[in-house]
């Protein structure tokens, strides 16, 4: 019953923490929210915080499974860049729920080092990721550069999403983001390194 438990805390936590839109959320709260006794939630993670940072690794651990397994479908550079931009607007990571506990987390880590350290583990997948099959169709730097504007663009359509009194829908971030990528894609220059023959690279290495 243990790892049920557990995960019916994490996915308790997720729940309250977007509802209540910060990490200002008790131990009972959760609880209570779990279906399960406070004295049975610290059993299992001893303080709020710590269940706390088991929650955005389940978030990691759930993305990071969603993209290696997108990316395994995909067959071209420009495929996986499309199967990235689709997993980070899932549905299950598009939930309002979901997007209110990020925001939560981001606010944390202005305060904790230990979730500004999972972020920044997120925003280094994120990049790595787009870089990959990015170099693979044009020259390093202008790689580099789409990556990082790409990835802030995926994260800012998070932040507008936030805003429920201008929400953006998963299919319209999902066709803002290619816009943009078709538009540079377009406009610069292709690598020197031709795809056709190119040994086939997962990025799955890159996700750990």
């Amino acid at each position: 019953m243990e790892p049920l438990r557990r995960k019916a805390l994490v996915d308790a936590a997720l729940r309250v923490i977007g509802d209540h839109g910060s990490l200002a959320v008790t131990m009972s709260d959760i609880a209570r929210q779990a279906g399960v006794s406070p004295a049975l939630a610290h059993h299992y993670f001893g303080s709020k915080e710590q269940l706390l940072i088991e929650t955005i690794r389940s978030l990691l651990r759930q993305l990071r499974s969603d993209t290696v397994a997108a990316l395994k479908a995909a067959r071209t550079p420009r495929a996986r860049l499309s199967a990235i931009i689709r997993v980070s607007f899932h549905a299950d990571q598009f939930a309002p729920e979901t997007i209110a506990a990020w925001l939560a987390f981001y606010a944390e880590a202005q305060r904790s080092e230990e979730t500004r350290r999972f972020l920044v583990i997120y925003a280094r997948r994120l990049r790595s990721n787009l870089l990959a099959d990015l170099k693979a169709l044009l020259p390093a730097d202008a790689a580099e550069r789409i990556a990082e504007g790409a990835a802030a663009m995926i994260d800012g359509l998070y932040i507008r999403q936030s805003l429920k009194s201008a929400p953006i829908g998963i299919e319209a971030s999902i066709a803002l983001t290619e816009d943009y990528l078709n538009a540079l894609l377009a406009t610069a220059s292709p690598s020197p390194r031709s795809e056709k023959g190119r040994p086939h690279r997962t990025t799955q290495g890159q996700m750990t």
